[in-house]
């Protein structure tokens, strides 16, 4: 079937690789707005994990394809919603039997290099690849996050996202630039992250934390540390290993313009080593509600002194 431009977007067919957080948020709110058709596929089908998934779609009328080129065959537009390390991997799987003119929305943290290799792999196929860069976390705004386009398709489909429900902004004409954006600002986001888990469980270590987070509140503010630590650490704990991916990119985008991606670099060790000990079941098991969620910061790091021997690691500062 040939992709329509007459078609109301609501109308499309819509297809989104990925569907985890992200993918099944979008699933919902795109369902919401009225959108009759939606197919999904995530590597984890076929898995062990794949039970709440399927419990998910069930419920919101999603369709599964056995594979992202089946998706991409059947779609109006697809929606690339992976980890970072899957950009290029998905369109190129896509590449191989997408429609002429489909729509390709690469939703992904990938780095400016990363983003070009994926729209090439797609541009023998006539496919319109966008660049997609979300610049905030999805959850609190869901569909309506603030995401930036850019490639020379971008602007015509800016639009067309506004009347599924999307808040986007045309970045540029030229790729890179709305993923070069994402990168630079997750250097400064997912890094305060990363520092606040290593200072926050360094001071609950020695006992000073009341101390930190009094000198913290008079340099900053307009910040309230004890919410926004909590916030960090279990955004860390539930997604480290995605934002380690990212990091990753985010290091790739440094070290690509010749400078050494020292901090990008500590960051992605740091969200790893997070999301190594939530694999172990040091933050609890695994299961629909992912973690426990506590509102204090602390007790999650008594579970990481905890599993790194016990507390205070300085003796002479025991209490």
């Amino acid at each position: 079937m040939k992709v329509s431009e007459a078609v109301n977007p609501l109308q499309w067919r819509i297809g989104l690789v990925g569907y985890g957080e992200v993918g099944r948020i979008l699933a919902e709110d795109l369902r919401a707005q009225g959108v009759a058709h939606i197919v999904a596929y995530d590597l984890k089908l076929g898995t062990c994990d794949e039970r709440p998934l399927r419990a998910h779609a069930k419920k919101f009328d999603v369709h599964w394809a056995q594979s992202s080129g089946e998706l991409a065959n059947a779609v109006d537009l697809v929606i690339s919603a992976v980890t970072a390390r899957q950009t290029v991997a998905v369109a190129q799987a896509c590449a191989r039997s997408i429609r002429p003119q489909t729509w390709f929305l690469d939703f992904n943290s990938a780095s400016p290099a990363a983003k070009k290799r994926a729209a090439g792999a797609l541009r023998e196929s006539g496919a319109r690849y966008v660049e997609g860069a979300v610049m905030t976390s999805v959850p609190p705004y869901r569909i309506a996050v603030p995401l930036l386009l850019g490639g020379p398709h971008a602007k015509a489909l800016e639009p067309k996202l506004e009347a599924l429900g999307f808040q986007p902004k045309f970045a540029s004409e030229a790729l890179g630039v709305a993923s070069a954006t994402k990168m630079c600002r997750s250097i400064m986001i997912k890094g305060l992250e990363a520092m606040v888990i290593e200072s926050f469980v360094s001071a609950r270590a020695y006992g000073v934390e009341d101390q930190v987070l009094a000198s913290l509140a008079e340099t900053f503010p307009g910040i309230d540390w004890e919410k926004q630590g909590a916030y960090f650490f279990q955004r860390v704990i539930e997604h480290g290993r995605r934002r380690s991916e990212e990091m990753h990119e985010a290091a790739q985008t440094v070290q690509d313009i010749g400078l050494e991606p020292w901090s990008a670099r500590g960051t992605a060790e740091r969200q790893s080593w997070v999301a190594d000990l939530a694999d172990r079941g040091v933050f609890g098991a695994r299961g629909a509600a992912q973690f426990a969620r506590s509102p204090d910061w602390r007790s999650e790091a008594d579970r990481v002194l905890e599993d790194l021997g016990g507390k205070p690691k300085n003796k002479d500062l025991a209490t």
